[in-house]
């Protein structure tokens, strides 16, 4: 039987750059969730991915998959699998052409506000259970341990101030977790929708996506 842990998985796309005279530079920044309360199914998607592989893609994959890399015929596999579960979406894109100046260098303090919006929605919509203990699993995005535990601390200390709710929040490589390699399909998704007008691959996990929400436009 399927361990029951209600799990919130995240990870981002697009940056936080406001240069725009760079090509590389995104005008959308696109921050997912994915809850389940049954993590396994999420590890089953991507274990059903890999074992449809040669050895040779084993080899060049290194236990990961990564949407931007993967075949279209992966991503459309993989997300019809989360389309069918009982998980949920969520997700929130933030047109950075229409932030403040003033918050142009205080990228991290953005980014924690981001984060802690596309939260409040989620616990608003009464999606997780606020009785008991939360798991929330991060894909770890920044190398300095200051920034990644003040993510931590500002996460726990919205939830537990804003919600009475209990969360242990984790930030761990993709490879670690099955589940953040889940989120990084959805987050591509959306991302691409977005900056690349191709709703594609969003529209087949629409139907499980609860929230499609946007800031600053």
């Amino acid at each position: 039987m399927t361990k029951i842990q209600p799990t919130v998985y995240m990870d981002e796309s697009g940056d936080l750059g406001f240069d725009f005279t760079k090509q590389k530079t995104s005008r959308y920044f696109v921050v997912s969730f994915v809850f389940t309360a049954h993590p396994r199914q999420l590890d089953k998607m991507v274990n059903k991915i890999f074992h449809g592989f040669t050895k040779k893609e084993v080899k060049n994959h290194h236990g990961v998959l990564h949407c931007y890399k993967e075949h279209p015929k992966n991503r459309v596999r993989l997300l019809n699998s989360l389309a069918k579960s009982n998980s949920s979406v969520l997700t929130l894109k933030l047109d950075k052409k229409r932030v403040y100046t003033r918050l142009h260098d205080e990228k991290h303090v953005l980014y924690n506000y981001v984060v802690n919006i596309l939260l409040d929605r989620m616990i608003g919509k009464k999606l997780i259970p606020l009785d008991g203990e939360i798991r929330f699993v991060a894909s770890r995005r920044e190398t300095s341990k200051f920034l990644n535990e003040n993510f931590v601390n500002y996460l726990n200390s919205q939830t537990a101030s804003n919600h009475k709710l209990k969360i242990q929040t984790e930030i761990i490589k993709p490879s670690q977790e099955k589940g953040l390699q889940v989120i990084d399909f959805v987050a591509w998704s959306y991302f691409r929708k977005y900056e690349h007008t191709d709703s594609s691959y969003a529209d087949i996990i629409q139907d499980i996506t609860v929230e499609e929400g946007r800031l600053f436009g």
